[in-house]
């Protein structure tokens, strides 16, 4: 077992219960190679922690900024996407810290930036669990809010979903639609095909590990091809 201690001290964080941020460091493909280990995978936490997160960005947008809600939609969405998280993960060093399945440790790319957004969402929803939400407020403004000002420097903070939408909007009147089209893969590595839609008419597909990723993608193909 690794010494998590080292991770807590560069979390800044000290977990009463341990297990909790054991299993929020813990992938569902390590337990299917160790079936022998009497833990739970982080996919729960996950879950929990993705909530905190977006309450948390939320609260904080909307205590520090006068503005109207899709510019703070925009905001949050340029803080808590996959790579902004991912990003944040591995200057934290989580990834060292995973239990991963042999194979997982040899994926890079769009797979390892989704499993270190996934994973340091669970941190985040351990810590709810075992700090309360004041300390989980700390680590969410200390690791992830600190990238604001650096965000708002930057003329264009819209993700190509809120883009997409207020040209549809603005060009046809219709807003997109997002409809998964087909997913394949074991389920600690699925992976999704998502279509935008513009009344029944399919624009783009995009392909990702999980449906947020493709759903960006897709709306991404379809900025370009309404461009070209």
């Amino acid at each position: 077992m690794k010494d998590i201690s080292l991770l807590e001290q560069k979390l800044d964080l000290k977990f009463k219960n341990k297990n909790l941020l054991i299993t929020a460091l813990t992938h569902r493909s390590y337990l299917n190679e160790h079936p022998e280990v009497s833990l739970e995978h982080n996919e729960r936490l996950e879950f929990l922690g993705d909530a905190v997160l977006e309450f948390l960005v939320s609260e904080y947008l909307y205590k520090n900024f006068q503005k109207p809600e899709g510019e703070m939609t925009n905001l949050r969405a340029a803080l808590v996407n996959t790579k902004a998280l991912a990003d944040v993960a591995k200057n934290l060093y989580i990834e060292e810290y995973l239990f991963l399945s042999k194979g997982e440790k040899n994926d890079k790319g769009r797979a390892r930036e989704s499993l270190l957004a996934n994973a340091l969402e669970a941190i985040i929803g351990a810590t709810y669990l075992d700090q309360g939400i004041e300390i989980a407020r700390k680590f969410v403004e200390k690791n992830i809010l600190k990238n604001l000002p650096e965000i708002l420097k930057k003329r264009d903070i819209k993700d190509a979903k809120s883009r997409f939408q207020e040209i549809a909007q603005e060009k046809f009147k219709i807003t997109p639609e997002y409809k998964v089209l087909k997913e394949w893969g074991p389920d600690h590595q699925k992976q999704f095909q998502v279509g935008v839609y513009l009344g029944n008419k399919l624009i783009e597909k995009g392909q990702g590990f999980s449906i947020k990723e493709a759903e960006e993608e897709a709306a991404n193909k379809a900025l370009k091809s309404l461009n070209s």
